[in-house]
């Protein structure tokens, strides 16, 4: 106990250390060492920081920073975070008996089981300011309102409409890079949340036949089904939401989703493997190319650590906390995405990787199934001479509009 109490003291000095310099930020511009990969050696500060993310009190003061950056981002941008919490509080009942209505399987011959699937111990971590991480109400009901938050950060000059123009930076790179559905094709989308982007891909592909979000989280899969039936006006919610048939949600692991082989044109994993540990994304993958059919596409959008804005974020581990107090994989994620493409270039499976930027932070890539040992990684991040080909127009870290 004695021992305890004096490690906590200890991080109460380290914090009151830290926190002072919080505010100062953008006039220090203090950086540190790049991190490097578990087991190496790293910097004084990263490693103070560190130390202080790993002590009881950083959810007392980190973590409602990070979740407050969020809402004023979203309120300064004119995305009515609040009315919209409150809209979708007041459509319940929400309770276990939601939770226990809810199934794995939407009864079409694509899915084996119907049993809702066990939680993996990496998923029950806290996440985003939660403490029970996705696994609450409050979690499920934000999803949709901090995703428009994101948006208006990395596209600040487009307002509340930021997030549109995040997607469809996604959308035109994975274009580039010769994305396609057949006619009739299934598309999985894993870690659909409330099903955003499994809404966004029955609207760009009427082609598809059937599309079916699977997420770890019933309490996600519930508020997406009920958002589905009640078609709320961006008025009323963040975004219009316009049901589709075609669209199923589903409580599933990424990991084992218990769909056929081969039953799918096409995998998309959109802003997903950063919340994963590096082994957990490469059996994600894994389970993808197994649905693939052959020729089928797996779609990858995410965060590019590789990319010169979060080079440099990384470099300061202050600013830096401000995200990793929120996400325990990012460092393991940020070290691991390049070996990531290499190893999906190597896989017998696997015809070719094709990869470009999507904004000035995020790259897509698409990995064709197919045989192909030791397939070409076509990496089209960077000109000729070096640069990165998408601006960076993301806010800085402490700003929650475009300066006037």
């Amino acid at each position: 106990m004695a021992r305890g109490a004096r490690a906590q003291r200890r991080c109460s000095r380290l914090w009151g250390l830290l926190l002072p310099l919080l505010p100062l930020l953008p006039l220090l511009d203090l950086t540190f060492s790049m991190p490097k990969p578990k087991g190496a050696e790293r910097g004084l500060g990263q490693t103070l920081l560190d130390m202080a993310l790993e002590s009881p009190l950083y959810k007392m003061l980190l973590v409602p920073q990070a979740r407050r950056t969020m809402v004023d981002t979203a309120e300064a941008n004119g995305i009515g975070w609040s009315s919209a919490l409150e809209y979708i509080r007041g459509q319940g009942p929400w309770d276990d008996s939601v939770l226990q209505g809810l199934s794995s399987s939407d009864g079409s011959d694509n899915s084996e089981s119907s049993a809702l699937p066990s939680l993996p111990s990496y998923y029950q971590k806290p996440f985003h300011a939660y403490d029970t991480g996705n696994l609450n109400w409050e979690a499920a009901f934000e999803q949709e309102l901090a995703s428009r938050a994101v948006g208006a950060r990395n596209f600040p000059a487009f307002g509340k409409d930021g997030e549109d123009a995040f997607r469809a930076a996604f959308d035109n790179a994975l274009d580039s890079l010769g994305a396609v559905v057949p006619e009739g094709g299934l598309i999985v989308d894993m870690g659909c949340g409330t099903g955003i982007s499994t809404r966004r891909l029955a609207a760009r592909f009427p082609s598809a036949s059937q599309l079916i979000g699977l997420d770890l989280s019933p309490y996600f899969v519930a508020v997406g089904q009920r958002l589905m039936e009640l078609e709320p006006p961006a008025e009323t919610w963040v975004t219009d939401v316009v049901a589709d048939q075609r669209v199923k949600l589903q409580v599933k692991d990424a990991e084992h989703t218990g769909l056929r082989d081969e039953c799918a044109s096409n995998v998309n994993l959109c802003l997903v493997i950063h919340e994963l540990p590096p082994d957990v994304t490469r059996r994600v993958c894994a389970e993808a190319l197994r649905l693939l059919k052959p020729g089928g596409q797996l779609w990858i959008t995410e965060m590019d650590f590789s990319a010169p804005g979060y080079v440099q974020l990384r470099s300061n581990p202050l600013l830096f906390a401000l995200i990793r107090s929120t996400e325990p994989y990012l460092d393991e994620y940020a070290d691991s995405t390049e070996n990531l493409f290499r190893h999906l270039a190597e896989l017998d499976s696997v015809a070719s990787v094709r990869l470009t930027a999507a904004t000035g932070r995020h790259f897509a890539a698409v990995v064709t199934k197919g045989p192909g040992k030791g397939s070409t990684l076509d990496d089209r991040r960077w000109d000729e001479l070096g640069n990165y080909v998408v601006e960076d127009t993301h806010l800085q870290t402490w700003e929650s509009k475009l300066s006037d």
